[in-house]
């Protein structure tokens, strides 16, 4: 067996004014050919359960184009373009058999509100009969359009999501017993119009912990081959936004619809039970002084920079100087003050604005002072199950600045959601000595930051990924639609 495999990821905040272009993805990571493999073999990714799964189901690997950027604004047309056509093109090359594809199920393009499903347009298009399966994050806004292109769908079952490489190997599983013609596998899509608040999507928090044991209970079925239940990507004003559930069996339909169906009115019936209030950042500040045990992740959710945020938000570095709080740990994409440090240099004091330049959503510039305790170049190897899957990690030339109180301020060049300890430890600095640290995240953090916490605070702060959908202006989604339209 040939499998083409392949893939572009993007989580797209269309209240982000920063787009996606080709400079995100250079971030990011683009890889093409053979070249592809020693970047994701070992990755607890999909992609690595992709090409994992040669060995393991016997099938020779046809690489093709793998893009994935941080969450931004929509995708520029011209980068979505040239990748999808380099997935399309490289297939092309040699007879395959199947097709691999991972997509993360939130992007938006400047022409299409469902990036993902124009993805599987064009290549199902491209290979009308090979049989394609498809992998999807957790927080996909899934259209039932793509149960048309894609013979299999399956989604990430755990959020911080720690099973990519597990459901990319499902998905290749399912693939070559396609082939081999073991099974005929039928996909369906069920969806119900509501929002969930991405800290009720926590795959530890009830309900959605017995959502997803249900769905591991409907996979017991005669036939049935795979459920995914999905949460959606919030932060986007597209007609298909929202929760999802995905049935793949083993020849019927209506099974899999009526498997779908259920799961997906059971999310309704609990949809009050899903939504988790915060104090404001000043109460979660004062919290975090009155605690005994340390550190105290204050969770920035305003500024979830896995959400497509800023990633420069001084809300809670401006409470905490205010507070006069001591022993704090802040980091900030802030790459002009970058520049400026490293040319003053170790051991020299830096003064200047930091924060609040992307925009005016996240907070206002905030001036600090301290002396350069260090520099470094940003990047770091993640060892362990991270969320996003990503082994090889960098933050973009970063300075360590030494501030008011024992406060430390990490300033770095490319916006990097904390998805692993490696941010903090990689400077030399030890997280567990803080007495606070600012988390600019929602719920993808944990794996990492969880168990070295003394307290956790939720922090109801401002910008494109605060927890309340009822900050946000919705022109495109449908109506109605919970909470934004009554019970």
């Amino acid at each position: 067996m040939n499998i083409a495999i392949g893939g572009i990821m993007h989580e797209s905040n269309t209240f982000a004014p920063q787009a996606a272009d080709r400079t995100r993805f250079a971030e990011g990571s683009m890889s093409s050919g053979p070249d592809m493999l020693p970047v994701w073999k070992d990755a607890y990714h999909e992609f690595g359960g992709f090409i994992g799964g040669a060995e393991k189901y016997g099938y020779s690997i046809v690489p093709t184009v793998m893009a994935w950027a941080n969450p931004a604004g929509p995708v520029a047309d011209d980068i979505f373009d040239e990748i999808v056509d380099g997935i399309i093109t490289a297939a092309k090359k040699q007879p395959i058999d199947g097709l691999l594809i991972a997509l993360h199920g939130a992007m938006v393009t400047g022409k299409h509100l469902s990036g993902d499903t124009e993805v599987l347009r064009r290549i199902r298009e491209a290979f009308p009969k090979i049989p394609m399966a498809v992998s999807f994050d957790y927080h996909g806004n899934l259209s039932p359009k793509m149960a048309e292109y894609a013979d299999i769908i399956v989604g990430y079952q755990t959020y911080p999501h720690i099973d990519q490489r597990q459901r990319g190997l499902l998905a290749a599983e399912l693939l070559t017993r396609t082939i081999k013609k073991e099974i005929r596998p039928v996909t369906y899509i069920a969806k119900r119009a509501m929002i969930l608040n991405l800290l009720g999507q926590a795959t530890e928090r009830e309900p959605m912990r017995s959502l997803l044991m249900k769905a591991r209970q409907a996979e017991q079925r005669p036939g049935m081959l795979s459920t995914s239940v999905m949460a959606g990507f919030p932060f986007a004003d597209v007609p298909d936004m929202g929760p999802s559930v995905i049935a793949v069996h083993n020849g019927d339909r209506a099974v899999a619809k009526e498997v779908a169906e259920e799961l997906a009115q059971r999310m309704w019936d609990v949809r009050h039970e899903l939504y988790v209030p915060c104090p404001s950042p000043a109460e979660a500040v004062t919290l975090a002084l009155a605690a005994d045990r340390t550190p105290v992740l204050l969770i920035d959710l305003g500024d979830n920079i896995g959400g497509g945020s800023a990633g420069d938000g001084t809300v809670l570095l401006a409470e905490i100087l205010k507070q006069n709080a001591r022993g704090a740990i802040v980091a900030l994409y802030a790459p002009e003050a970058v520049q400026t440090a490293m040319h003053l240099g170790v051991g020299k004091y830096f003064s200047g604005v930091v924060g609040g330049a992307l925009d005016k959503l996240h907070g206002d510039p905030v001036r600090v002072g301290g002396l350069i305790r260090s520099i470094h170049d940003g990047k770091w190897v993640e060892t362990e199950a991270r969320h996003g899957g990503r082994r090889h990690n960098d933050q973009g030339p970063t300075v360590v600045l030494n501030i008011d109180n024992s406060n430390t301020l990490i300033l770095n060049s490319f916006r990097t959601p904390p998805f692993s300890l490696g941010q903090i430890t990689s400077l030399g600095l030890d997280p567990r000595a803080a007495r606070m640290i600012v988390v600019k995240a929602a719920v993808a953090y944990k794996a990492a930051y969880e168990p070295i916490a003394g307290r956790i605070i939720e922090v109801d702060t401002p910008g494109v990924t605060a927890s309340n959908p009822k900050h946000f202006k919705f022109e495109r989604i449908a109506r109605p639609m919970f909470p934004l339209d009554g019970e």
